[in-house]
């Protein structure tokens, strides 16, 4: 979080603006927007030809080039593998020219022309979630119908194997680019500051925070607030500590650009009044401003909420999570085969695990708990003993030790946990006997972690964790494990309950390797 300003700025004071001065100092001002009236500039070329925000640019270029050379490196490993690559060139033997501007030049155009159709180039998909994936998906089956109809409108007898190789790897290579581009991208954002968007965020102070809080959570997401400006005046937020400058009764298009911002985000009721937002984004014509909206619906995902125009009327509809059907059954297949196949891959690897445990304190290799699962029922969790066999009856007298607020007892420095078992959990590797509760459908691969069934009873909304089974990973450990409070990680996994998917499971067990070679949050 930025610094807590204690007391509020009013911009009108030389202290208010020197505050100010170190928030600006890297970034550029820009030139005041050329006059305008109703919305409609006096000259469409007077309009700003580059938005504020301008760290797309580089990154996009950075892109392109990669994409191209994906492409063509796809080919080369296409040609070298296949004898018959050439087929349907003629005197390509002799002369390979014209094969080489198809397969070096042509096809990688080709992709970069899909790419930027599907928008797999717009900044908005860039950098986070998993549109930017699917477009590239998309492009690849663009490219791959475009190749298969001129071969047959031009009755070119081509390698087939040559060709699904060419197109196969220039997918998983672009693929791979965009995964390593994005890694490095959110390594600058979070390690450096940069190349994300400085917000100014509009709306009652309440609203503004809850807006803060929630943008800041992920700093890989490039969301920066720079200042808040309040619609109920500065009274709201007498004596009330804020984590960024708040401003009142100023000019919005003014305040952006003095505290270097380059995102105007409206926040809950200030987006109510549609004559205000009309005319707020009407000011911002020209700018290179972008204007965001917030609504009042916090912990829905994108898939779940659509915008259906009534009579111009913009009405936000959100649809029931999906709990059943065609998705959760492919869910529960997937669970059970990886976990069928990951036993039977990592049995040396649980041997060797169990001998050590044997070796560190005589005891039980296993540690079985009662654990509520799916719509309340208990089953017992198959993990890794780490603690001393005498650790139940210790707990005790560590109670007051207990370093979470919540149903679990937590300390980073347990002395219930032997040294080996210390290692097995800072690697998670005590987790792993859990796949024999997703084989028999206990658990899944993903979703909420199940909790001991003697805590006491499941109340509120923390029981709408129930109407999902268990997961042995889940949003609550990629986002912190046990750093996290309580609240929040019930926040987290509620959020997974209603917004769940295959591709989000498939981007949270992609993000839980990452976790866990980090050792983030495990103890």
């Amino acid at each position: 979080m930025g610094e807590v300003t204690t007391s509020l700025q009013r911009p009108v004071t030389n202290t208010g603006r020197s505050k100010l001065v170190r928030h600006v100092d890297s970034f550029e001002i820009q030139p005041p927007a050329p006059p305008s009236h109703n919305g409609v500039p006096r000259s469409a070329w007077a309009r700003a030809r580059r938005r504020v925000s301008r760290w797309h640019r580089p990154y996009i270029t950075l892109l392109l080039l990669l994409d191209f050379a994906a492409a063509a490196v796809a080919s080369l490993i296409a040609i070298e593998t296949f004898d018959q690559s050439r087929a349907g060139f003629y005197n390509a033997e002799e002369d390979p020219t014209w094969f080489h501007t198809v397969a070096f030049v042509l096809l990688p155009l080709g992709w970069i022309i899909s790419l930027w159709a599907n928008r797999a180039y717009d900044r908005r998909y860039l950098g986070l979630g998993p549109d930017e994936y699917k477009r590239v998906m998309r492009a690849g089956v663009a490219v791959a119908a475009t190749v298969s109809f001129l071969a047959f409108a031009t009755k070119t007898d081509l390698s087939r194997y040559t060709v699904g190789t060419a197109l196969l790897a220039a997918l998983l290579l672009i693929l791979l680019n965009r995964i390593l581009c994005r890694f490095v991208l959110h390594v600058v954002r979070r390690n450096i500051g940069q190349a994300g968007h400085r917000m100014v965020l509009i709306g009652t102070l309440p609203e503004c925070l809850e807006v803060y809080t929630a943008v800041t959570r992920n700093p890989a997401a490039g969301l920066m607030p720079v200042a808040i400006h309040i619609t109920d005046g500065y009274a709201a937020a007498k004596g009330i500590e804020t984590p960024v400058p708040v401003y009142a009764g100023r000019d919005v298009l003014a305040l952006v650009r003095e505290v270097g911002g380059d995102t105007i985000a409206v926040c809950g009721s200030a987006s109510a009044e549609p004559g205000e937002l009309r005319r707020l984004a009407w000011q911002l014509e020209g700018s290179g401003v972008d204007l965001v909206v917030a609504p009042q619906l916090t912990d829905i995902a994108g898939p779940r909420v659509h915008i259906r125009p009534i009579e111009g009327l913009p009405l936000l509809h959100v649809e029931e999570p999906t709990l059943s059907g065609p998705a959760l059954l492919a869910k529960n297949l997937m669970d059970r085969v990886a976990a069928g196949l990951g036993l039977l891959m990592l049995t040396p690897v649980l041997l060797a695990i169990a001998i050590a445990i044997r070796v560190s304190d005589p005891g039980p290799v296993f540690f079985r708990q009662p654990r509520v699962g799916h719509e309340g029922r208990t089953f017992r969790v198959w993990k890794f003993r780490t603690m001393y066999v005498d650790a139940e009856d210790r707990l005790a007298s560590l109670v007051d030790r207990n370093e979470t607020d919540g149903m679990l007892f937590k300390m980073k420095q347990d002395p219930r946990v032997f040294p080996v078992g210390r290692f097995l959990r800072a690697s998670s590797l005590d987790e792993l006997p859990q796949l024999i509760n997703v084989l028999k459908g206990e658990m899944s691969l993903v979703g909420p972690r199940p909790l001991p069934a003697d805590d006491g009873d499941f109340l509120g909304d923390v029981r709408r964790r129930l109407l999902v089974r268990p997961g042995m990973t889940g949003l609550w450990q990629v986002s912190g494990r046990s750093d996290l409070s309580w609240d929040e990680a019930v926040r987290l996994d509620l959020y997974y309950v209603d917004n769940w998917s295959l591709a989000y499971d498939l981007s949270i067990l992609w993000r839980t390797v990452g976790v866990v070679l980090a050792r983030k949050g495990a103890y």
